[in-house]
This record gives structure tokens, C-alpha cells and sequence, in this order.
């Protein structure tokens, strides 16, 4: 797996550790900055000299251990831990915005030729229609659950392309029999009937994993669903049952009760991905 998509396992190491500096930081440079604004605001009528302010300051620094200023330095530990927590939280999402365009980058490099020429693997998988049975000539309501499944193997799992108008044998089928089930029989109307799917059946916050992209492959119109790794499971909503299910190999595969469990703990780790 590419260091673009492993989630960083070390997150809650650094949030510690950013509380932990922030406390530090809190007594002994912000209480003692503090200190230093109050002398100057109350004490400037008096011509004091920067070394009467500097000694004041860390006069005061020091009484902050004792019993009667704890409270004072509790508090300034706490408003460093707390802006601590902030910037650890807001580096946490430009890490992980920063890998997921990195994962997006290299995903988009593989051109849907060659993705069709490698065949379906751990990382792809070819559907033929999204609702329109090739079979029975017909709407096929079970089809959209498909779809739905193997997006949500591929954001449990490493990651991928789903490729929506080629078959199991890479032959190019296109969208063109799902097109005449839509209202708008195009591909806007398509991206929008593959985000309502991914909304309706995983959840809303799912959408966010879900890039819809088209190409025109030997004349035929090919959807290719990029799905970025998610950092918490993504539950396949199959009426009133939640599934979880994972891409192993070039199939996708529903994990019973005992298996879920054991997967979500080795495979997540406090949001973060294992490596």
C-alpha cells in the first residue's frame, strides 16, 4: 500500500504530544507573556527598565508553583493544552487532505485503458450496467445494491475504481442502457443517480470518498468511480440491516459478526489506518 493512503496510526501520538507541548507552552510562555503585558500596561507611568519587567516576570513565573498560584497555572495549562488540541486537529485534516490528494493524484494516472487491459484485481472492479439487466432486458433494482457494496469494499478496504460499462471480460459495453433509465439521460444525470446511491445506501458522510469521473472509451461512454480509503467503516445499508464489507482480492466480501469486529480493530486504529 502507497504512503498516500495509509492514515497515519501515529495521530493520536501527536495530539498528545501537541497537548502536552501546549500545556508546557501555556506556563512558560504565555502565563509569563501575559505577565509581562499587565506590568507594562499598569507600571509604564514609572519608567520602569526592561530588566525591572524581565524580573518581575520571572518572579512571577516561579511563584506559579506555588500552592496559592496553582490555580492561575492549572489555568494557563489548560488554555495551551486546548489551543494545542486546535492546531492538532486542524494538522490532522491537512494530513489526511494532503494523502487523499495524493491518492487521488495517483489513481487518476491510471488511464481507464489500461485499467481495462489489467483486468479486475484488488484495486478495480468492472460492473456492466448500474440498473438496466442486460439479461432481462429490464430495470434491475438489485443492481444499484451491487454498485453500492463494491464502493463500499473499496472505502473499507485500500481504495480503487469501479468501472461502470465494461464486463467481467473488459469487453465495453457503456452507459448508454443505464442512461435510458434515468430522467436526464446523460452523464450528469448519471453522477447524480451514483451519489444519491452512495447517500441513500452508506450514508451522507460517505459521499466525500466518492469521486464520479466519465471517459469516452472506443465511442462508449465508461464511468469510473474513485473511491478513497475511509479512516472509520463504512456500512452497507441493505434494507434494515448494516453490512460491512471489504475488497479481498478481485471480489468483494461481507464479514459476519466475529470477523467485522476483529477487522475494524486491526484495521483501524482511533481513525487512523494501519499500516
Amino acid at each position: 500500500m502507497t504512503a498516500a493512503i495509509r492514515l497515519q496510526v501515529g495521530q493520536p501520538r501527536r495530539t498528545a504530544w501537541a497537548i502536552g507541548l501546549g500545556a508546557i507552552l501555556g506556563v512558560f510562555l504565555l502565563h509569563p507573556a501575559t505577565m509581562a503585558v499587565y506590568w507594562i500596561e499598569f507600571h509604564r507611568e514609572l519608567g520602569e527598565t526592561w530588566s525591572t519587567v524581565a524580573r518581575f516576570v520571572v518572579d512571577r513565573t516561579i511563584a506559579s508553583f506555588t500552592v496559592p498560584m496553582m490555580p492561575m497555572t492549572l489555568l494557563f495549562a489548560m488554555l495551551g493544552a486546548l489551543l494545542g488540541g486546535i492546531f492538532a486537529a486542524v494538522d490532522a485534516r491537512f494530513r489526511r487532505s494532503e494523502r487523499m490528494i495524493s491518492y487521488l493524484e495517483e489513481e487518476v494516472e491510471r488511464e481507464i485503458p489500461v485499467l481495462i487491459q489489467s483486468g479486475e484485481g484488488e484495486r478495480v472492479e468492472f460492473k456492466s450496467t448500474a440498473r438496466w439487466d442486460l439479461h432481462e432486458n429490464k430495470v434491475n433494482r438489485a443492481l444499484p445494491n451491487v454498485v453500492a457494496r463494491a464502493i463500499a469494499g473499496f472505502a473499507n478496504s485500500a481504495g480503487g475504481s469501479l468501472l461502470i460499462g465494461v464486463d467481467d471480460d473488459g469487453e465495453i459495453i457503456g452507459l448508454e442502457p443505464d442512461y435510458r433509465t434515468l430522467k436526464r439521460t446523460d452523464r450528469d444525470g448519471f453522477a447524480q443517480f451514483i451519489m444519491t446511491l452512495v447517500s441513500e445506501r452508506l450514508g451522507g458522510h460517505s459521499c466525500r470518498l466518492v469521486h464520479v469521473l466519465f471517459a469516452d472509451v472506443g465511442g462508449q461512454d465508461v464511468c469510473r468511480i474513485v473511491v478513497e480509503p475511509a479512516d472509520a467503516p463504512v456500512y452497507f445499508q441493505d434494507g434494515k440491516h448494516a453490512r460491512l464489507v471489504v475488497r479481498t482480492g478481485n471480489a468483494t466480501r461481507e464479514l459476519d459478526a466475529r470477523e467485522a469486529i476483529q477487522y475494524v480493530v486491526s484495521h483501524w486504529d482511533s481513525g487512523g489506518r494501519r499500516e
